[in-house]
């Protein structure tokens, strides 16, 4: 990453040496050659003070400019110009009226307005589009998007006397219809078709990635198979045709929309769960099955025997794993009229199918990012079935293990894992007190309790099914113990304690089951006693109906209950 400033000055990764400045220049962020490959390139000049005049900003090449409240203080900035960027305006910007102008290139680029930073109003500059010679024009360039990230609702309207849509959650349409909820943004011209002051209202279903968001997508170099031959998935647009495969032939299918997006990985959770792709070796799946290492989101689906199956359920850790060797990443997907089967390096698969996550992308048309039609669901819209069942998807990780090994590559079958059976249970008060049970029976465990106790947690071991089974079993719920009735008897009394049972929003409990007489912990679970009277010792009873196995290599959850 660089900044340019002025004489070719650069400066790393810092826009410090920028505060004061009483010199005329101009910012360039940009992606050079001296950017790591994958690193993401984000300049926040919000904090840019009494530049008097700076003539403008350029945010090209995939990098991102955060434009927030201290501009307000800047003297003259002529503009700033969008060219294959993203613009992020957010941090109390009161008005666009601190810039002259703001342009978007012939690279198009990406303009983010943030709803819960910015005042409600009309930025009130008008976003223009000009050309390579820097001429303004009314070609909307490819690339274009407007995005209201944190929005439900945006709304827009085009007027033929400005020539100007405005979108956004501040409208007033010849004073019939006014919504003042938020900022809105004018665009020169009327680049998202509508129609003449008639609003148009759009509902943000976003998904965000890199923060708990589903990816479900290609990797660049991913192959799509389309009627003359295969085409790199980042090199196909709208309008293009790829084969659907479906009732025993391949059968042309136009693409109606693509989009791209970043993914950011977590090392520090699950590799399931962290965002590392997924790669399929050369002949993981059959002879040619992909032709080439194939690289895929965990949550895409491949298909087999009329189902889809996720990728991230056959991961064996050789033929097919998570490659750690990526930090970040760009994501593809295309979209065609109705969901269908297409075939990606050899191996047949999914096109994108908009269950609520579309304005996560970046679309390869001109589109309004924070915009997208219903969603749709597996059950209704699929081309064909989601199936994660263990009975169906086990032979199918069984089957590409064990050609795996015959290929010989013996570290296809995972580690022997050492599994324990006993569950560790134990009560902690709120001074941190540890109780075990003092008996144990037919699954219930009685613990004697110290006076004026009016809480524990419910600490014991906790391990993931999908990690002691196998990726075949689709439950990534980190589960402690399944607890049905709990009773708290004193000298005189005993008590039913339900309460794990009717609140569903108790910390460290998952949903009902066993026909709501049970429940799940996820190792560290809080237990209100419901008792008035707290002199005096009480016991009380515990009925565990399920326990484990547990991964040794698990952390048991009593050494992090203090910081629950």
């Amino acid at each position: 990453m660089a900044i340019n400033l002025l004489f070719d000055k650069v400066i790393d990764y810092s826009v410090e040496d920028l505060l004061n400045l009483n010199v005329t220049g101009n910012i360039l962020v940009t992606r050079d050659a001296g950017t790591p490959a994958g690193d993401p390139v984000v300049v926040n000049l919000s904090n840019i003070a009494d530049v008097q005049a700076l003539s403008r900003i350029v945010v090209e090449n995939g990098a991102t400019v955060v434009a927030g409240g201290g501009l307000a203080s800047v003297g003259a900035i002529k503009n700033i110009t969008v060219d294959g960027g993203t613009l992020e305006l957010g941090g109390n910007i009161i008005s666009a009226n601190v810039l002259s102008s703001i342009n978007v290139g012939p690279d198009g680029g990406n303009i983010k307005v943030d709803s819960a930073g910015v005042g409600v109003g009309v930025l009130s500059n008008v976003v223009t589009f000009i050309d390579s010679n820097g001429k303004t024009t009314s070609t909307v360039p490819p690339n274009f998007t407007v995005d209201f990230p944190d929005s439900s609702n945006v709304w827009g309207y085009y007027d033929p006397l400005t020539n100007t849509t405005t979108v956004g959650l501040d409208l007033n349409i010849l004073n019939v219809i006014d919504v003042s909820l938020g900022p809105s943004i004018k665009v020169s011209g009327n680049p998202f078709g509508l129609t003449w002051y008639i609003p148009k209202e759009w509902t943000n279903t976003s998904n965000p990635d890199g923060t708990g968001g589903i990816l479900i997508c290609y990797l660049a170099g991913s192959m799509i198979r389309t009627p003359n031959g295969d085409v790199a998935v980042e090199d196909l647009r709208v309008g293009d045709t790829v084969l659907a495969y479906g009732r025993g032939e391949a059968e042309p299918r136009q693409i109606v929309w693509a989009g791209h997006a970043q993914a950011t990985v977590n090392p520090t959770l699950a590799d399931d769960e962290a965002g590392y792709p997924v790669r399929i070796v050369q002949d993981a799946i059959a002879d040619g099955v992909p032709y080439k290492d194939m690289l895929v989101t965990p949550e895409h689906c491949l298909y087999f025997d009329g189902r889809f199956v996720p990728v991230r359920m056959l991961v064996n850790g050789s033929s097919i794993f998570y490659d750690r060797t990526f930090t970040s990443y760009t994501y593809y997907h295309i979209e065609t009229p109705e969901h269908a089967v297409i075939m990606a390096d050899g191996v047949l698969s999914e096109s994108y199918l908009d269950t609520g996550n579309r304005t996560s992308f970046r679309s390869s048309g001109v589109v309004l990012a924070s915009i997208g039609s219903k969603p749709r669901n597996w059950s209704v819209d699929a081309a064909a079935p989601l199936c994660t069942q263990k009975e169906f998807v086990q032979p199918l990780f069984e089957k590409i293990a064990n050609r795996d090994n015959a290929l010989g590559h013996a570290s296809a079958q995972p580690a022997p894992r050492e599994l324990l059976t006993d569950p560790d249970i134990c009560l902690q008060t709120n001074t941190g007190k540890r109780i075990r049970a003092i008996k144990v029976q037919d699954g219930y465990y009685t613990f004697m309790l110290p006076e004026n106790v009016q809480s524990v947690q419910i600490v014991s071991r906790a391990s993931r099914p999908c990690d002691v089974e196998g990726p075949f079993v689709d439950d990534r719920r980190k589960l402690g113990v399944a607890i049905g009735q709990v009773t708290l008897c004193d000298t005189q009394n005993m008590q039913e304690i339900s309460t794990h049972l009717q609140n569903e929003d108790i910390p460290g409990w998952y949903v009902l089951e066993h026909g709501g007489a049970a429940r799940w912990t996820n190792g560290n679970a809080m237990l209100d006693l419901e008792s008035q009277s707290t002199s005096g010792l009480r016991m009380l009873s515990m009925q565990v109906l399920a326990a484990g196995p547990y991964l040794a290599s698990d952390t048991p959850a009593h050494r992090l209950a203090k910081t629950a």
